[in-house]
């Protein structure tokens, strides 16, 4: 006897599909619905979340700005200074100042993940560098 390959095999389980749906009206047959993991939004919910994100970055922007310029202030050049403690602390700093300015906008912390966090924290360490060195030139 030859060995069944893979393709005889394949070819063999519609026909066993057929029969078995042949015995069994098409009311009777169950088909799986698609579940969709994508919740759909409103308008409303739309409009919101893209206020909120204009509002997030213009927060983030001010406060970046605000710590160039204070470091500016402070430090100077900062060359007596070690530049990843003034990275850590613009860092800490902003990021509570955030967590606390977020609920008196109406922006909603408790939905923050860690993408939105890193998005935030970013443009404050962009715009940080940015006007500081802008004001050392």
């Amino acid at each position: 006897m030859s060995k069944q390959n893979p393709k005889s095999k394949s070819r063999k389980e519609p026909t066993k599909i057929k029969e078995a749906t042949s015995e069994v009206p098409a009311t009777k047959i169950e088909t799986p619905e698609k579940k969709t993991l994508i919740k759909e939004r409103t308008p409303e919910e739309k409009q919101k979340e893209y206020k909120d994100g204009i509002i997030k970055t213009i927060v983030a922007a001010l406060l970046g700005t605000i710590a160039g310029v204070l470091c500016f202030r402070l430090y100077g050049t900062g060359e007596d200074r070690i530049w990843y403690v003034i990275l850590t602390i613009v860092i800490g700093f902003t990021y509570f100042i955030q967590k606390f300015l977020y609920p008196q906008l109406k922006i909603s912390t408790n939905e923050f993940k860690f993408k939105d966090w890193f998005y935030v924290e970013f443009i404050v360490i962009d715009f940080f560098l940015v006007v500081w060195t802008l004001l050392l030139n």
